[in-house]
């Protein structure tokens, strides 16, 4: 082999390499926002938290599965650019049509919405029949135009641009469904299950506090802290509480109770489904509470238990 051609056999090497490697980087990139990696999709960032009503984000987790390999933050990105989730001030969100004959939080055109929900009937939980007026419809409707579009092969800009036809509207979908998804972490769990529900500092405990038994333990934080699930559960309550302000209960299979009290906000309805490590709410100082900082109670059999002592029995330190 002459050098010539040893040096042109070494370039193309060299180029179909960038390019293996540009493909995969591409590749990856759809993939996250997909939830192609085999996932049951993303986990939300602080931003989305903090922007989507706790009933909207449910719907989207809970529609999204309906399309294999497409994340509920994509979903979320549509409503959040057509409507900002509902809360929109404008002809054709709540009722009748804007400008261009759409209608309801996902901007459904009449004739679109009741193709897809002729094709696909719509899970239980929404109007009767079907309105692209209502969240839950509109919502499931949208996930799976998605899906018909192209997203069930990962073609997700193909199957945005069927939603509205302008390159413009698929970069900014992708880019708000990319600030809604957050980074990739697992939180630290023991061997059955548990997870810390805050970082932040012990202050009152288990036991005796001022003529009364305070049945969990505060831990102090200030207020916006993330709060997770202590394990995986089915939430109970979620909602005003007396004393707590706002609060979440999360019931386990086994019939263990977590209580998380004085919330700023929570991010979970009732009947929803949780993950240990999952965000449920943020650190507040609602109710009787003289400070920010999380009431954390468990109930096991009915009975509260010393949260701090629980944790260290499966060797975790609950507070720093």
């Amino acid at each position: 082999m002459t050098a010539v051609v040893r040096l042109i056999t070494t370039a193309a090497a060299a180029f179909l390499l960038l390019l293996v490697t540009l493909i995969a980087a591409v590749t990856g990139t759809v993939a996250a926002l997909t939830g192609s990696s085999g996932g049951s999709g993303s986990t939300p960032s602080e931003a989305a938290l903090a922007d989507i009503p706790a009933d909207y984000l449910a719907l989207y987790q809970h529609a999204a599965p309906l399309c294999p390999g497409l994340d509920w933050a994509v979903i979320a990105a549509i409503g959040k650019i057509e409507t900002d989730h509902g809360r929109l001030d404008a002809p054709g969100v709540h009722d009748g049509e804007n400008f261009a004959g759409a209608g309801g939080p996902m901007q459904f055109l009449a004739p679109t919405f009741d193709s897809v929900t002729a094709e696909h009937p719509l899970p239980p939980g929404g109007a009767t029949p079907p309105s692209r007026y209502h969240p839950h419809d509109a919502i499931h409707a949208a996930a799976f135009y998605l899906c018909d579009s192209g997203a069930r092969h990962g073609d997700l800009r193909s199957a945005i641009f069927a939603y509205n036809h302008a390159d413009w509207y698929v970069s900014k979908v992708l880019a708000q469904a990319e600030d809604y998804r957050a980074a990739a972490s697992t939180p630290a769990t023991s061997p059955d299950g548990w997870s810390v529900p805050v970082q932040g500092r012990c202050t009152s405990g288990f036991g005796p506090r001022e003529g009364e038994f305070h049945e969990g333990q505060d831990l102090a934080a200030p207020i916006g802290t993330p709060i997770l699930a202590a394990h995986d559960g089915t939430v109970i309550n979620a909602g005003p509480a007396s004393g707590y302000g706002l609060w979440v209960r999360i019931q386990q299979p086994d019939g263990t109770v977590t209580t998380y009290g004085h919330n700023h906000r929570n991010n979970v309805v009732e009947g929803q489904a949780v993950r240990s490590g999952q965000p449920i709410g943020v650190v507040g100082n609602r109710g009787q509470s003289t400070g920010a900082h999380l009431h954390f109670q468990i109930e096991v059999d009915g009975r509260p238990v010393d949260p701090a002592e629980f944790y260290t029995q499966r060797g975790f330190r609950m507070c720093r």
